[in-house]
């Protein structure tokens, strides 16, 4: 279970400003495939164990619990285009949105990082 649901949960209960659904909707809004191709991809390049099936969740857990998935989904599709490269992907380099939507992502992977591995 996402570490932060509980307090969010408590938090946001507590001060009647959110439903408890619409809290565990917001922890819970990545697909079981999204989850899934994230600990794959994470598994593949830090180790094929049961060690790195637990870091690896938890990361994807921790992403979660700090980007909703559609701005997870917005940014990987930006990092995707600009592998893509040529001159019509050049705005996905260098435009300010496209930026933010990946410093996002990049400090959300950093957050993980730092609690689960």
């Amino acid at each position: 279970m996402i570490r932060g649901l509980g307090l969010a949960l408590a938090v946001a209960i507590a001060s009647g400003t959110v439903a408890a659904q619409d809290v565990a909707e917001r922890f819970n809004d990545y697909p079981t495939e999204a989850r899934a191709d994230y600990v794959f991809a994470c598994m593949a390049t830090n180790g094929q164990n049961r060690d790195m099936l637990r870091r690896c969740s938890c990361s994807i857990d921790e992403i979660a619990a700090i980007l909703p998935y559609e701005k997870y989904l917005e940014a990987e599709t930006v990092l995707s285009m600009r592998r893509v490269g040529g001159e019509r992907m050049a705005y996905f380099q260098s435009a300010a949105p496209s930026q933010a939507m990946v410093a996002d992502l990049r400090r959300a992977q950093a957050e993980a990082e730092i609690v689960c591995f």
